[in-house]
Formats: C-alpha cells, sequence, structure tokens
C-alpha cells in the first residue's frame, strides 16, 4: 500500500509554518461535526494538530471525513493556516494553527476501543494490560516510555564517558540457587538438564574482574521466580556495575556521579551531594526501616533504659528481657483527636503490636489513660528523653526489637500520611551502610547472606566470624531514594580461602560449594583483584522519577501480580510433542 509520507510530525507546525502545504500521519484523537465543517485532532507520538475539512474547500476529503472515528489511522496532506483570533489553544504546541485538508487516505479503520484513550480513563488495570498497546497510546504511559528511553542513554553516556566497558552476560546460565527461585529452561540437547535464567549476573561480572576488564556495566534483564508486589516483576532490568582496585568510596563516588547526571538531565533537578550515609543499626532504630523516607522527620526515640525499672510491668518486663520500648514523638499533636488515636491502635494492632501507649504534653502535664500504671514520674521522664514540649503527642511501642522497630516504621510512614507530612518534588537520597553480613533462618536452621554470598565481611569483624558471625558487619550499601531501595551492592570477597569459610558458615559444604561456584573459585585462584560493584533496580528508579503507582506503568508489557501476561496470555501450555523434546512429562 503506498501513501503520501509525513513531512512534519503533530507536534511541529506553528505559525512560521503558515502557508505551506504539509503531510500528517497519525491517529484520529478526536472528531467534531460543527454545521458542515469537520475537525479532527490527529494525534500521533509527538503531539496533536488540528485537521479542518471544509466542504467549500475540498468536498472529496470532507466526505471522507465524515466516515472517520476515533483510532483511524489517516494521512492528510493541506495548507497551514492561522486560527482565527480567539480560538488559539496555548496548550498545545500547535495551537495557533490549523490544518486545512486537501487530500486525505484512510490507512487503517479501527474497532471502537474498549476504553477511552485520554487520561481520565477509569478503565481498570486487567482491561487496560489487556489491550497494553491501547494504553500505550495514552500520554501518561507514552511519557513514561519516553523518560525511560532517556535514562537509558543518560546512563550508557555516563559509563561510556568514564572509561566502562558494556559486557553482555549470558541469559542461559547455571541454576545456583541462594535467595530466590530460579526460572529454569530446560535443555533438549542434554537429556535432564537445566539452564537458570539470571537472577543477576553476579558471578559473571566478577569473572569479569578477575579477567583484567576492570570497568564494567550493562544495561540487563533479570528473573527471579518469587510472589509479585507492586514493584516487583518476574523479569526486570537492573543497570548492573562492577570495578576493580576500588573501595567503598569509589562505589560511592561513582553512583553519586550517575544520580547527579540522571536528575539534571532528566528532571532538571540539582541533588545536594554528597550524600548522607548513615549505618544499618541507625537506620532500623531511628527509623524503624533499613530503607527510610527522610522527607520528613518523625524520629524514632528508644525508650529502653529509661523505663526498665518502670513500676508498669509491660515496659519494665520487655526491657529486662532483651526487648525494646521506643515511641514517636508528634510536634502540636494536640490536634490529633482520640478517635484518630483510635485509629492508629487498630493500626499497630494489625501489624502484630498488643496496643499504643498514648500520652499527650499539656499545660497541666502528662495526661494519658495509662498513667496511673506508667506514673507521672516516668511519664515525665519519657517526655525530657523526647524534647517534648506542651502541645506534642507521644505514642509508644514495645515488645521484641526488630519487630517493635517495624512497627514503629510503619506507624511512622502512616502519620506521615494521614497528616500529609509528605511533600511532592522533594528527592531524598540517603545511603544505608554497615549492614549485618549474615541474617539467622529460623525456618531453615541456618545463617543466610544478608546481601549475597560474595560479600566480603567488614574486616574489623573477621575476628567475630569463628565466634559469633551474626554480629559481623558486611562491606554492604543500598541507596535509597525516597524511602525505596533502589541500588544495592557490596565490596566482593577476592580471596578463595575466605569464600569458602563464608559458605561453610551459610551451611554450603565444600562439594555443595564447588558444585555450584566452583567456576568462580577456580578463577579467585588465578589473581583475582579486590573488586565490588553495585545494581540499580531501573525500573524502580524510572517509577519513581514518573511518580507512578507501580513499575508495570514504566514497563512497556508488564506482568500482572500473578505473572501472566494478559495481553497474548503468557504463561500458555505447549503441546505434547515440545515436553517430548525436552524430555518433560507433567504430573
Amino acid at each position: 500500500m503506498s501513501f503520501k509520507k509525513r513531512t512534519h510530525t503533530c507536534n511541529e507546525l506553528c505559525k512560521n509554518e503558515i502557508g505551506k502545504t504539509v503531510t500528517l500521519n497519525g491517529w484520529v484523537d478526536r472528531r467534531r461535526d460543527l454545521g458542515g465543517v469537520i475537525f479532527i485532532e490527529l494525534r500521533d507520538r509527538y503531539g496533536i494538530t488540528q485537521i479542518v475539512f471544509n466542504p467549500t474547500h475540498s468536498k472529496s476529503s470532507h466526505d471522507v471525513a465524515k466516515n472517520l472515528r476515533s483510532e483511524f489511522v489517516i494521512s492528510v496532506t493541506g495548507r497551514v493556516e492561522k486560527r482565527p483570533d480567539g480560538t488559539e489553544n496555548k496548550n498545545f504546541p500547535t495551537g495557533e494553527i490549523d490544518l486545512l485538508a486537501d487530500e486525505i487516505e484512510i490507512l487503517n479503520s479501527a474497532e471502537t476501543p474498549p476504553f477511552a484513550i485520554n487520561e481520565e480513563t477509569n478503565a481498570n488495570e486487567d482491561l487496560r494490560l489487556k489491550y497494553r498497546y491501547l494504553d500505550l497510546r495514552r500520554n501518561e504511559l507514552k511519557n513514561n516510555m519516553i523518560l525511560r528511553h532517556k535514562m537509558y542513554q543518560v546512563v550508557r553516556k555516563y559509563f561510556d564517558a568514564n572509561n566502562f566497558l558494556e559486557v553482555e552476560t549470558p541469559i542461559l546460565m547455571k541454576s545456583t540457587p541462594e535467595g530466590a527461585r530460579d526460572f529454569l529452561v530446560p535443555s533438549r540437547i542434554q537429556e535432564g538438564k537445566f539452564y537458570a535464567l539470571p537472577q543477576s549476573p553476579q558471578t559473571y561480572k566478577q569473572i569479569l574482574m578477575v579477567a583484567g576488564l576492570d570497568k564494567y556495566f550493562q544495561i540487563v534483564k533479570c528473573f527471579r521466580d518469587e510472589d509479585l508486589r507492586a514493584d516487583r516483576q518476574p523479569e526486570f532490568t537492573q543497570i548492573d556495575v562492577e570495578m576493580s582496585f576500588i573501595d567503598e568510596e569509589s562505589i560511592y563516588k561513582m553512583v553519586e556521579d550517575l544520580m547527579k547526571k540522571i536528575f539534571m538531565e532528566i528532571m532538571n533537578v540539582e541533588i545536594k551531594f554528597p550524600i548522607e550515609r548513615i549505618s544499618y543499626k541507625t537506620a532500623i532504630e531511628k527509623y524503624g526501616s533499613d530503607k527510610p523516607d527522610l522527607r520528613f522527620d518523625l524520629p524514632i526515640e528508644t525508650l529502653t533504659e529509661t523505663v526498665r525499672d518502670c513500676p508498669f510491668k509491660l515496659f519494665s518486663e520487655t526491657a529486662n528481657n532483651g526487648g525494646v520500648v521506643a515511641g514517636i514523638k508528634i510536634e502540636n499533636g494536640s490536634e490529633i483527636s482520640r478517635s484518630q488515636i483510635d485509629g492508629l491502635t487498630d493500626f499497630v494492632k494489625k501489624l502484630g503490636a498488643g496496643g499504643l501507649i498514648w500520652a499527650r504534653v499539656t499545660e497541666n502535664g502528662i495526661q494519658s489513660p495509662t498513667e496511673k500504671h506508667i506514673t507521672k514520674e516516668y511519664f515525665e521522664k519519657i517526655a525530657n528523653q523526647m524534647n517534648a514540649k506542651i502541645g506534642d503527642l507521644i505514642l509508644i511501642l514495645f515488645g521484641e526489637k526488630i519487630k517493635t522497630y517495624s512497627w514503629l516504621g510503619n506507624l511512622r510512614l502512616e502519620l506521615a500520611k494521614r497528616n500529609n507530612l509528605i511533600k511532592n518534588n522533594i528527592w531524598k537520597l540517603l545511603w544505608v551502610t554497615d549492614f549485618p553480613l549474615f541474617d539467622y533462618s529460623e525456618e531453615e536452621k541456618r545463617y543466610i547472606a544478608m546481601h549475597h554470598p560474595f560479600t566480603s565481611p567488614n574486616f574489623e569483624d573477621l575476628h567475630l566470624l569463628d565466634t559469633k558471625p551474626n554480629f559481623a558487619r558486611a562491606r554492604a550499601y543500598d541507596l535509597v531514594l525516597n524511602g525505596n531501595e533502589i541500588a544495592g551492592g557490596s565490596i566482593r570477597i577476592h580471596n578463595s580461602d575466605l569464600q569458602s569459610k563464608i559458605f561453610s558458615l551459610l551451611g554450603i559444604s565444600d562439594e555443595e560449594a564447588k558444585q555450584k561456584f566452583g567456576f568462580l573459585l577456580d578463577a579467585f585462584k588465578f589473581g583475582a583483584p579486590p573488586h565490588g560493584g553495585i545494581a540499580f533496580g531501573f525500573d524502580r528508579i524510572a517509577m519513581l522519577l514518573c511518580n507512578a503507582n507501580s513499575i508495570r506503568d514504566v514497563i512497556a508489557f508488564p506482568k500482572t501480580s500473578s505473572g501472566t501476561s494478559l495481553m497474548d496470555d503468557a504463561p500458555s501450555f505447549v503441546d505434547k510433542k515440545q515436553l517430548d523434546e525436552l524430555h518433560i512429562k507433567l504430573k
């Protein structure tokens, strides 16, 4: 099929082109018939131009325009004219002109879309995912894709300018399950054997350091077979980075310079550097989270020592049995009603807390329904420690340490939402450092790696590996943006003996380590340099920059929360012949 190719896009024409004959191609966005003259808003990826079909100017074009409907694909040739005074539309770059149609060709008709292609669509997400190609025509998603494209370009230009090599690592790799489940790919040629899709190129990028390619990066697809949430997908994109002969400071500098570029070139926002750093311990005890949101204050205050001898047994017994008592002060909290406090109590109870202790600081002293149990003396001690003033409200939780800080972290976020403390267009970046090297799994009755098994211990804590490994800190670091972890990394182990020791502490036998990671351990024997790296969640960063609610809004063809692609019905059944070729039988 031949047609006139466009001379301009639907966002280019302005008063400078008045009098020119041009051709536009695109989709019919809207059609209006005003007393015989037909107006069409023609849309393409770049914008919208209004087309005028006047029967006194071109009856043949006007006759064709009578049959146009939304989403028809057309090609229009005509003369650019100035709009009559008073009819200009300043909301569009092309709002000063019209295109008076001389010729029109319908390139393709279209059925009525299942939902309106506009920003105000109220179609549910499942319907929009089923017709994703229509949803992507909406400005919101289209602009998300454009921002994502710009991120790709900024990232690649930055790393190229800093002498990094972009190296592709295999998509079909060895299964080394240690963390999330692998997606497995059966081998047709080698019966009974499987590849795995990479959860991360971790082992390959470390081997690249052994190979001497001392600065590596890759924008790479990764896969994890895990339960999904709003910010999780079975396949996702990360910016993967590894460097040799460096330390933590080298990583921080490289990352901060990249973030400076991304924010300036994409958002036109200047971020203050260096980025604040706090330890994992401080993050948990002050904010109740290892990814705290610093766009608002509301720090947590630990009160355990203050109430250790309190007559209120729930406080004293918690303090003397290894638990924690801690609270949050809300300045000018007198405006928070009793019913609102009851709502906050219900909120923390749903998290697992036993209840919420609260007190107001008034001109007449502390007022609380638990005053007679805790006593004024101890409430005054608490108020003094928290620097509480008249009008402030104090909220206190108690219990097992990790759980209590987590409850308070969630309460802190809930208070910020309910009291509108989180302001838009504020960007707070934070480094969280000194993570524990190990976490203990009650389910598996063994230590598991907090980051991953290739993370180096802090050199100051090497002696703890033989006696108190759960106290050892890792040379690991996370980058947090507005309460979201957007990157995580570590300095790696480059010594095969230390790596074997960590495997042993993780309950991985020498035989199992050789089977899973023998190729990496062997590589370390041939001169592995000190190295480290980081991986950024590309989708999550894009989601935050677009102010989207889910990473599904910044991925062209995402899966649902059940891992389904509604558009093409993946995953789907395959026929028996394919299974036979792969030596697979379904149970």
